[in-house]
């Protein structure tokens, strides 16, 4: 069924035969960041969290499920064959997908990749242990772990990019609910009935305040020079541009909006948001934090931190090889 794996048993039955493991204390697993625009990997030592090395190939979603997961695999392979190279050996493997997870690992959702119900770990297992986590819980882990989330008991991370989730983060162990679902925050519509007019709103957050939306929206308001990046909307605002402006200040006030009630209903000590447009600052960020903090109701929270994630774009990765460590060597703690 996956051919990567076929292709490297022996050179891994092999690998086993030879432990190459350096002569330290550090413990090596590979984490995969598996989104709906790229596929992230990299080899990560523990319990420092860096990053020793990575690549990105593209996800090119519209494929079958299968090839994305030999695309991923091979990809597994290629880095796992060069820590061997290197005299390094794994001692575990992470997924981070972007879609809803078990606690037990199965993938239950397939809005962007298509795996819903797929053995996706038996892909990787010939590598070490596996442990599938959703992509959104991987971050935030890295986030507690090593990142902006680690000064604080409880805190609420948040996710904006090509989709909008969140996590709670409770002594440094993201929660995933009773089955894995405690994650879903922007998809489903906010239903609402116009006091004056009568008409019924069904409002869904990601799309006003996601990077796909920013782009539709602004696209749809003019007559050319499309974009097709988020970011470029962002940097049109920046310089000016009325449209964009408007466009970016809607999707950051209904972000804050949401957040503000997320805080209302969790009350964690801190924020924390990552993904790539929740990294990225600008008009976007100011508009989504003075909206988040007027939708907080108690003063005592009005003030929390609201902080961009401190590990940027490899939150996910690091947190995808963290989940797999974590789990194969029993550690809550960083050095």
């Amino acid at each position: 069924m996956f051919g990567a794996k076929s292709q490297t048993s022996a050179f891994w039955k092999a690998r086993t035969m030879n432990d190459a493991r350096p002569a330290d204390v550090s413990h090596y697993a590979l984490g995969l960041d598996v989104g709906g625009t790229k596929i992230s990997a990299g080899v990560v030592a523990f319990p420092s969290g860096e990053v020793i090395w990575r690549r990105i190939i593209p996800t090119l979603p519209k494929r079958t499920g299968i090839e994305i997961l030999n695309d991923a695999a091979t990809l597994a392979d290629d880095l796992a064959r060069e820590a061997f190279d290197r005299g390094i050996q794994l001692g575990s493997i992470g997924l981070g997908v972007a879609e809803l997870v078990t606690p037990e690992g199965r993938i239950t959702s397939d809005q962007t990749i298509p795996w819903r119900d797929v053995p996706v770990g038996a892909a990787f297992s010939h590598l070490g242990p596996v442990v599938v986590e959703s992509d959104v819980r991987a971050a935030a882990l890295a986030e507690a772990l090593l990142g902006a989330g680690k000064p604080f008991r409880h805190f609420a991370y948040v996710t904006v990019g090509t989709g909008i989730s969140y996590s709670l983060v409770q002594d440094r162990t993201p929660f995933a609910g009773a089955r894995g679902n405690a994650l879903v925050f922007a998809s489903a519509a906010l239903t609402t009935t116009c006091t004056k007019c009568g008409a019924v709103v069904n409002e869904i957050l990601e799309e006003v305040g996601s990077g796909p939306a920013l782009v539709n929206r602004y696209n749809q308001r003019i007559a050319g020079d499309f974009v097709a990046r988020a970011q470029d909307v962002v940097a049109r605002a920046a310089a000016g541009d009325p449209v964009a402006a408007e466009v970016i200040s809607q999707g950051g006030r209904s972000l804050g909006n949401s957040v503000g009630f997320l805080v209302n209903v969790l009350d964690p000590e801190a924020v924390v948001v990552g993904g790539g447009l929740g990294v990225a600052g600008g008009f976007y960020w100011s508009a989504f934090e003075s909206a988040t903090r007027e939708h907080i109701w108690s003063e005592d929270s009005r003030t929390l931190p609201i902080l961009p994630a401190a590990l940027g774009s490899e939150s996910g990765l690091i947190g995808a090889a963290a989940a797999a460590w974590k789990r194969n060597r029993g550690v809550n703690r960083t050095a």
